[in-house]
């Protein structure tokens, strides 16, 4: 049996199954094995998990992962053409790989870890397909209490949106959503060559660790709206900008201690909390 080790180049995969990257799947390949290596060795330990991987293309994301000791991974995978090129890598993993042929924002995690990794911590390890990765990640953020950590790629932009702190152009909804339940750091950036075909834009490997309880109390449902609401009109002092919610607006923001004439993007994540709270 073949092991990992010896398993063909990722170039060589690629020309044998003539996997030339889709636009429409947001599909950019990463064939560098010490960038992915970089990236397993964030997401450790990795023993005595379940890891999810979705996108695995031509699967050297997915090398790295059983190279550096994951228990199990379930390699989410629509091409068709990507689950036939996995399937040395199948046969050399030596049952630790499930590869699902399916769309990963119709699928449920938790449904294929009872199934396939029972009792398993679970992380997610991912170089996401650029059209979807914001919203795969806000779908994870329902099941955040039931994952150990997220390591995932995204454009360089999307990720500084994750770590914006309040006060900076690119804080917003996003930011705000992802630090109310998680602890998130940039790992290290890449440039558009370490990539076939290389996008038009550098991508970042952000890391991702879901807090023991939410940074303040709040309902996703409330949350979601008072943000919707606030960066909606953002430039605009909030009593302006939450009108939109149809609520008496002073009362709200007397109750959460918010100033009338703040702005959306200056306002920490505490402070959507107590709004949402109030509303």
């Amino acid at each position: 049996m073949t092991n990992i080790e010896e398993l063909p180049k990722l170039r060589e995969v690629i020309a044998r199954y003539r996997l030339s990257a889709r636009a429409r799947l947001g599909q950019h390949f990463l064939l560098d094995l010490n960038l992915t290596d970089r990236i397993a060795r964030i997401a450790k330990p990795l023993q005595d998990h379940l890891v999810i991987e979705v996108g695995p293309g031509p699967g050297g994301l997915t090398r790295s992962l059983l190279a550096n000791g994951a228990a199990r991974v379930i390699a989410i995978e629509r091409d068709p053409r990507c689950i036939a090129a996995l399937d040395g890598l199948l046969e050399a993993a030596e049952g630790r790989l499930v590869v699902i042929e399916g769309d990963a924002l119709e699928v449920d995690e938790c449904a294929l870890a009872a199934e396939h990794a029972p009792g398993l911590p679970i992380k997610i390890v991912a170089n996401l397909p650029y059209n979807i990765g914001t919203v795969l990640l806000l779908k994870w953020l329902g099941i955040a209490d039931r994952l150990e950590s997220l390591t995932l790629m995204f454009q360089k932009e999307v990720a500084e949106r994750l770590i914006a702190a309040p006060g900076s152009k690119a804080y917003g909804r996003l930011a705000v959503m992802v630090q109310w339940l998680c602890e998130v750091r940039r790992a290290f950036n890449l440039p558009a060559s370490a990539f076939v075909p290389p996008p038009k834009v550098a991508s970042s490997v952000v890391e991702l660790v879901p807090r023991p309880q939410p940074l303040a109390a709040a309902e996703r449902a409330a949350l979601e709206r008072i943000t919707a609401a606030a960066f909606g009109q953002r430039r605009k002092m909030v009593r302006s900008s939450l009108k939109t919610l149809g609520v008496d607006v002073g009362a709200l923001l007397a109750e959460a201690g918010v100033e009338p004439t703040a702005r959306a993007e200056d306002l920490p994540v505490e402070a959507f909390c107590a709004l949402a709270r109030g509303l």
